[in-house]
C-alpha cells in the first residue's frame, strides 16, 4: 500500500478516535463557541477603535475566535494527544509496524486540519447567525489562504512541542503555559490597540498575532484590497517549517522516564 494510502487510513482511525473520545471534541469544539458567546454577550454592544475608524465588537471578536479556534485545535490538542499517546506506549507500537512514520504524522495533520475546518465553518455560521458579521466577500481567498497556512505551521509547532512536554501529566499545563500568553497580546482575548508598541513589536515575532491579523483583515468593512497579508502568511510559514525542523530532531516516540 502506497504512503498516500497509509496516511488517509491514518487519517480514518485518528477521526474515529476523535469523535469517539467525548472530552476530546468537546474542548475543541466547545471552547471556542463559549468564548465566541461569552465575549460577544459582555462586550457585544460597544465599538473597538481600528486603523480607518470603529468596527463592532462583534466584527473584532468573531475573526479572534477563528484563530483561536485553529490554534487551539491544531497546536493544543496535536501537541497533547501526540504526548498522552507517547506515555501511553502507543507511539512506541506503532513505530514497530512497517508503517512509515511520514504516514503517521500526514494522517493526523489530514484529521486535524478536517476538524479545523469543521470548528471553522461552525464558528462562522455562529457569528454570522447570531452577531450579524459578515465576511467580506473579496476576502474570502484571502483568510482561506491564511486559515491553510496558520492550521498547517500550527499542526508542525504542535508536533516540536509534543516533543518537548516531559511526560501525560504536564501536557496541558505545559501547553498553556506556551499558548495563553501569546492568545492576550496578539488581538485575540484583548484588543490591542492601545497597548505599549514594544508589546505589540513583541508579539508580532509569533505566529498568532498573524494568523489572528490575517482574520481581522477578512472581517474588517473598513479597509480595502483583497487583504492579503503576505508578511502575515510568511511568518507563518516560517514558524512552520521551524516547528517540523523541530519536531525531526526532537520528536521522540518512546515515553520519557
Amino acid at each position: 500500500m502506497s504512503v498516500v494510502m497509509l496516511a488517509l487510513r491514518q487519517a480514518r482511525y485518528n477521526n474515529r478516535a476523535f469523535w469517539r473520545n467525548p472530552a476530546a471534541a468537546f474542548f475543541t469544539f466547545v471552547f471556542p463557541l463559549m468564548f465566541l458567546f461569552i465575549f460577544n454577550l459582555v462586550f457585544g454592544h460597544g465599538e473597538i477603535t481600528v486603523e480607518g475608524g470603529t468596527i463592532d465588537t462583534s466584527t473584532f471578536y468573531v475573526p479572534a475566535i477563528l484563530a483561536l479556534s485553529v490554534i487551539n485545535s491544531c497546536f493544543t490538542a496535536i501537541s497533547q494527544t501526540v504526548a498522552f499517546n507517547r506515555e501511553q506506549g502507543v507511539l512506541k507500537r506503532l513505530r514497530g509496524t512497517p508503517m512509515p512514520a511520514i504516514a503517521f504524522f500526514a494522517g493526523r495533520v489530514v484529521q486535524t486540519v478536517f476538524v479545523t475546518v469543521l470548528l471553522v465553518i461552525i464558528v462562522m455560521a455562529a457569528g454570522t447567525v447570531l452577531f450579524g458579521v459578515q465576511i467580506q466577500g473579496d476576502k474570502l481567498p484571502a483568510m482561506t489562504a491564511a486559515l491553510l497556512v496558520g492550521a498547517a505551521a500550527f499542526c508542525a509547532l504542535g508536533l516540536a512541542m509534543s516533543a518537548f512536554i516531559p511526560n501525560a501529566d504536564s501536557a496541558p499545563a505545559v501547553v498553556n503555559a506556551v499558548i495563553l500568553p501569546l492568545l492576550f497580546i496578539s488581538d485575540v482575548f484583548i484588543p490591542m490597540g492601545d497597548a505599549p508598541s514594544w508589546l505589540r513589536d513583541f508579539a508580532s515575532v509569533f505566529p498568532v498575532a498573524h494568523l489572528a491579523r490575517s482574520m481581522h483583515e477578512a472581517f474588517n468593512p473598513l479597509t480595502t484590497g483583497s487583504g492579503f497579508e503576505v508578511k502575515s502568511l510568511l511568518v507563518m510559514a516560517a514558524w512552520g517549517v521551524l516547528g517540523l525542523a523541530l519536531a525531526v530532531r526532537y520528536f521522540s516516540w518512546e515515553p520519557r522516564r
